[in-house]
């Protein structure tokens, strides 16, 4: 059985790059009749917070990425514990005291050597009498042992994957207060859940070579890994959950559709072209995960409103009746304005419109116009006709035609410049001014 994971953070809000990832991984496992798993890596109690857990869990199944089994790092530092110390007695596991300023030290003048900046392994050289005493002062933190040889991996976005794990510095997997880090916490959890399949962002990789030796180390079976580009934000920005960049509770609270998100997400960044979907399942039908490339992909918020006006626009009175405020005509309405609609807050303009009136929008130089066009406006019950026989009943008293003669007329009586077909809008429209 194929198994996948969306392992967040709750230390913030959910953004557009993260839920590219979530989406992937539900993806994969939907296509193969797998099981899709929420994990929360809530191992740092200080940043992690209920309320930001309670915003994953609302903001998946407000896109319908329901999950399949979920579990919280924090309830499994007892399994953690014990691999650590299953490590430890394998010499895979050693204790460090370098403080953060040392190691910084230490890096700037590998740097200025122009060597890698790799840590050099020196808690190894330290003396059993030593640490003693280093331990009566302040607590270890805990390095894993890499085995300095290639890593490699065939990566199904990014192909061939080669490391040298000389070049990289012994991952520190437990901090000195005790909290294990998300390197070794991942790999066990992975091995535990049996997850078949990685999906995660390319900055990954090298988490991903460690993890792989990690895991060997434990001796268990190594998952397929996908690593995707990075999105970012329109200026190359990084996306970031604390921050709140592009989080999808903003992109909800903008009447961005779930499905025009999901729409988006699915293809952004792939060998196939974009296109709306009308459901997950369509979406899963279409994916492929090898089609991605590695470079990082912009993500413009606006892109998304295009694709959420087509949605809507396709959309029954039926569909949405739950989520506007109904009225006697509001079927009607929805039948002449949904082609105009942005997001679906913009019906209630309309629907404003058609009982209220609006403020009418009128240039200076047209109002003498305007107001004679109301004069001629017909005094029976308003029809789909009444529009015709009244501009050409406004034509044949004035010299004015085609943009001159209708657009004035339009923005005074719906205070736009665009918008549904006047034939069909006027005949809904309950008052209409006298006089501008």
């Amino acid at each position: 059985m194929i198994i996948t994971r969306f392992a967040p953070s709750p230390t913030g809000l959910l953004h557009v790059g993260n839920l590219r990832t979530a989406l992937f991984n539900y993806l994969i496992a939907k296509q193969n009749d797998g099981k899709f798993i929420l994990r929360l890596d809530d191992t740092d109690p200080e940043r992690s917070k209920q309320k930001y857990i309670d915003a994953i869990r609302f903001d998946l199944e407000w896109l319908g990425l329901y999950w399949d089994q979920e579990e919280q790092q924090s309830n499994r530092i007892g399994r953690y514990s014990e691999v650590a110390e299953q490590l430890r007695k394998e010499k895979k596991l050693y204790e460090c005291f370098e403080s953060p300023v040392d190691l910084d030290l230490k890096r700037k003048k590998l740097l200025n050597m122009g060597k890698p900046p790799v840590y050099d392994r020196a808690a190894l050289k330290l003396s059993e009498d030593k640490k003693v005493l280093i331990r009566k002062k302040e607590s270890p933190y805990w390095r894993f042992l890499l085995s300095h040889e290639r890593i490699e991996w065939e990566d199904q976005i990014l192909g061939e994957i080669s490391i040298d794990s000389a070049s990289i510095s012994d991952p520190v997997l437990i901090r000195a207060d005790g909290q294990f880090l998300y390197t070794l916490a991942s790999v066990i959890d992975d091995m535990d859940m049996k997850i078949t399949n990685v999906v995660r962002g390319s900055d990954h990789v090298t988490n991903t070579a460690t993890q792989i030796q990690i895991t060997q180390a434990l001796g268990g079976d190594l998952p397929k890994y996908s690593h995707h580009s990075l999105l970012t934000g329109p200026s190359g920005e990084s996306l970031s959950k604390r921050l709140g960049t592009l989080s999808l509770k903003d992109l909800r609270l903008a009447g961005i559709e779930p499905m025009a998100i999901l729409s988006h997400l699915s293809r952004l960044g792939s060998s196939k072209p974009g296109e709306l979907f009308s459901s997950l399942e369509e979406i899963r039908e279409g994916f492929d995960i090898s089609s991605f490339g590695a470079a990082p992909t912009k993500f413009e918020k606006q892109d998304l409103f295009p694709i959420t006006s087509k949605y809507i626009s396709g959309l029954s009175f039926s569909e949405v009746k739950d989520r506007i405020i109904e009225t006697p005509g509001s079927e009607l309405l929805w039948e002449v304005v949904r082609q105009n609609l942005i997001v679906l807050e913009d019906f209630e303009y309309w629907m404003n419109l058609t009982e209220n009136g609006v403020s009418p929008l009128v240039e200076e130089e047209d109002r003498g116009y305007v107001n004679d066009a109301l004069s001629l406006l017909p005094k029976s019950k308003l029809n789909e006709q009444s529009w015709d026989q009244w501009t050409k009943e406004i034509k044949s008293q004035s010299d004015r035609k085609g943009k001159q003669l209708f657009l004035p007329l339009r923005k005074a009586l719906t205070g736009k410049e665009n918008g549904p077909d006047m034939s069909r809008l006027l005949p809904l429209l309950k008052k209409i001014p006298a006089k501008v």
